[in-house]
């Protein structure tokens, strides 16, 4: 019988492994598109506890700001989804009257993401929505967008950045499509998290191998993550100021025994919602949220 301590070496030996095999490609970054593992996204994604923590968190930071932004312009707003996915909070967004234009260089995922709409709420219906879709790599929206006349006031962009090719060059792009006054919401994937739980795990010789790499096949773990850092000095070139920030999971992904309130699906959001914004919890997120407006 193998002891903990064995399983624990033979996970490390695998995932050591199966790094070695993907860095033996040649290593062209490219944008990511899900397109050929749509469902494999949805379930892994937001098929269980971490989905609704996820969205916890993104529904009440970016509903609280539209709706103050709402009232500020005394109409609904123009909102992108750039790299949606699923776009559940673009969706609920349009339910709520704004105007929403929803990107995704998958076309699989926005057929996720229309047939969900029915789901969201019954009374709703694709065509009582003021939604366009658009199935592009974000490069290619420049055209379809030309014919649009105002810009948005709010854009959104969720675990896009850690799978573009050039993630910094985007911020140009929210430039040219955003208003004076408008907001971005940029949620990703935080590199610190994924030390952070291989030094619970015990991942020591995983953290050891500088060549890992993720076998992006299937897998969601991002190669090539922005730190924080690094997203807040390109906000600051571009003139942006931050109005908050918000941790996914800071506790949830990182518990290995599940007791007391973990057995509670509603308990573990409330105190994921409660401690998404404290210091110096939110940095424990696997994912980070942060809302940045733009200088008028």
């Amino acid at each position: 019988m193998q002891t903990s301590h064995e399983n624990i070496k033979k996970n490390e030996s695998q995932l050591i492994e199966s790094s070695k095999q993907a860095t033996q490609q040649e290593d062209i970054r490219t944008d990511r598109s899900f397109d050929t593992i749509a469902d494999h996204f949805e379930k892994k994604v937001y098929g269980g506890l971490k989905g609704d923590i996820r969205l916890a968190v993104l529904r009440r930071d970016i509903f609280e700001y539209s709706t103050q932004m709402r009232q500020k312009l005394g109409r609904p707003l123009r909102i992108l989804d750039v790299g949606a996915g699923l776009a559940q909070i673009a969706i609920e967004l349009a339910t709520q009257g704004h105007s929403v234009v929803i990107n995704d260089i998958s076309a699989n995922m926005l057929e996720k993401a229309q047939a969900s709409v029915a789901q969201i709420d019954k009374d709703w219906d694709l065509k009582d929505l003021d939604i366009t879709w658009y199935v592009c790599p974000y490069q290619a929206l420049q055209d379809k967008l030309a014919k649009e006349t105002n810009k948005f006031d709010l854009i959104m962009s969720h675990a896009l950045l850690e799978w573009l090719a050039e993630p910094a060059k985007v911020m140009d792009f929210f430039d040219q499509h955003l208003t004076d006054d408008g907001a971005l919401s940029l949620c990703f994937y935080n590199p610190a998290s994924f030390d952070y739980r291989n030094l619970i795990m015990g991942n020591f010789n995983l953290l050891d191998n500088t060549d890992y790499k993720a076998d992006n096949k299937k897998s969601l773990t991002p190669n090539y993550p922005v730190a924080k850092e690094e997203v807040e000095s390109w906000l600051a070139a571009h003139h942006y100021h931050i109005v908050r920030t918000s941790g996914l999971r800071v506790f949830h992904d990182y518990a290995p025994l599940k007791r007391g309130g973990h057995n509670d699906p509603e308990a573990v959001i409330r105190m994921e919602l409660r401690y998404s914004q404290l210091e110096p919890y939110k940095w424990l997120g696997r994912y980070l949220h942060i809302l940045a407006a733009r200088h008028a």
